[in-house]
């Protein structure tokens, strides 16, 4: 377009003085990419980052379209989890003429964390609801190494103990062609419970304890992913899944797998659909993300599990100017058929689909829709050099705080309300009130909030977040 108006400009020059001077205002508006040059990027290879890098060298690109591709290459780049610190800039080295210097500081890539972790869906449900039992933690180890061949692959290992025994490995490798845009992943999973919630009652879930073993996970899946744009990913899976309960626990809820069957045994196809231009991935100030997803289970005939269910999600981000951020999204789900295993029956209060007041339910339903509206006022935002840090990788530490208000609504279709004694399902929901965030290094986010729901139910709570 902007050739187009530089030919158009110049077919319409006279010998006029007033001309020429169009003409070489618009000349001058442009710049030639001279060079890309990269550093701080010890393990990392440099094609990783080039990928993200929407100029090259050769490029030509008016000025004021240069600043705005490199304030998103940037993002990009740091949207990778791969660097504590990344700096793109423009130098003049010329008429017309710049160098791109690409400057990042890698992060530490290997954890091996500790785990202590509570079993139940969050924070707040185990401090208000499950009495602060410690009988209901999970304790064991995570590795978390990413970056391991300098090609942003990583392996995910998860042995856990305690309320829940987990055996979990997974690899990642984000790009197996030349062309760096299709990926692959495999995993595995093993889990075992001697408590389960065998069904909810009241939109709170009902647990079995006994020492014997309750139940037992099995799955394995291979995941293809595709990146044919920069902000445009897609991903297929295929899953096979092995489940099985107690017969105890059939008896107390025959619908866990339908007809008190004690088995379920099924593949899942699933294929998700996401474009992603959030400035920052762990706390986005500005941009959109869309999320479409479709997965079948039951591929097979001796599939003993048939459910189709389609969900999507849809957030904006972006300033009001000063330091106030606004953000909104809408999330959905639809699934079939009506008559659905109890264990594959899913509706808010489920990770992070939830009206924000009514952190201590779960609303069970095929279907459900959920909005959320923010406004954020920034209080604080900061980089800090702690030179006094032996370690390079922990000696910058970003620190950001937010005072936000938010305000939510829901809606779960049900039709098992009854059958599970809901009182919420078939109702709207509406939730609000005020939340102070806190975010800083390696993608951590923590929040305490206040709010209070549509039944007047007020309550503190807590969340926290991190992608080492």
């Amino acid at each position: 377009m902007l050739l187009s108006f530089l030919f158009w400009t110049l077919s319409l020059a006279d010998t006029t003085a007033k001309s020429q001077a169009v003409a070489d205002s618009v000349q001058n508006d442009f710049r030639v990419i001279r060079s890309v040059t990269i550093q701080g990027n010890h393990k990392t290879r440099e094609r990783i980052i080039l990928r993200e890098l929407e100029v090259k060298t050769g490029d030509t690109i008016q000025r004021q379209q240069l600043t705005e591709k490199l304030a998103w290459d940037q993002r990009k780049i740091a949207n990778t989890n791969l660097f504590i610190t990344v700096d793109v800039v423009a130098r003049e080295v010329g008429p017309h003429e710049v160098d791109i210097d690409v400057t990042v500081k890698e992060r530490w890539y290997i954890f091996v964390i500790p785990v202590f972790d509570l079993a139940d869906r969050n924070f707040n449900e185990w401090w208000y609801e499950r009495g602060r039992s410690f009988r209901r933690t999970i304790y064991g180890a995570r590795l978390n190494y990413k970056n391991v061949t300098g090609n942003a692959d990583k392996i995910n290992a998860i042995f856990e103990f305690g309320f829940t025994r987990r055996t979990q490995v997974l690899y990642t490798l984000p790009y197996i062609d030349k062309a760096q845009k299709t990926g692959i992943s495999v995993g595995a999973s093993y889990q075992t419970n001697k408590e389960v919630a065998y069904r909810s009652a009241f939109d709170k879930l009902v647990y079995f304890r006994s020492e014997d073993l309750m139940r037992d996970r099995f799955y394995t899946n291979v995941i293809l992913t595709r990146r044919n744009q920069f902000y445009n990913f897609h991903r297929l899976e295929l899953r096979f899944v092995r489940n099985s309960i107690a017969d105890t626990v059939a008896k107390l809820n025959p619908d866990y797998f339908l007809n008190g069957q004690t088995r379920q045994r099924y593949f899942l196809l699933s294929y998700l659909f996401t474009h992603d231009r959030r400035d920052a991935v762990a706390y986005p100030l500005r941009g959109h993300y869309l999320n479409l997803a479709a997965n079948q289970y039951g591929l097979l005939r001796s599939d003993n599990l048939r459910l189709f269910e389609m969900t999507a999600s849809y957030t904006r981000y972006w300033p009001m100017g000063g330091k106030f951020y606004a953000s909104n999204s809408l999330r959905g789900k639809l699934s079939w058929p009506d008559r659905q295993p109890y264990i594959n029956l899913r509706g808010l209060g489920y990770l992070t689909d939830f009206v924000r007041g009514y952190e201590l339910y779960v609303i069970d339903g095929q279907r459900y829709g959920l909005v959320r509206n923010t406004l954020k006022y920034q209080l604080m935002n900061v980089r800090k050099q702690l030179n006094w840090v032996p370690m390079k990788q922990f000696s910058t530490v970003p620190l950001a705080l937010y005072l936000s208000m938010f305000g939510d609504a829901g809606y779960v279709g049900s039709t098992l309300a009854q059958e599970y004694q809901s009182r919420l399902a078939n109702s709207w929901l509406y939730g609000g009130g005020v939340a102070l965030d806190i975010a800083t290094f390696y993608n951590i986010v923590g929040r305490i909030s206040y709010s209070v729901n549509r039944q007047g139910q007020t309550g503190i709570f807590f969340n926290f977040t991190y992608d080492l």
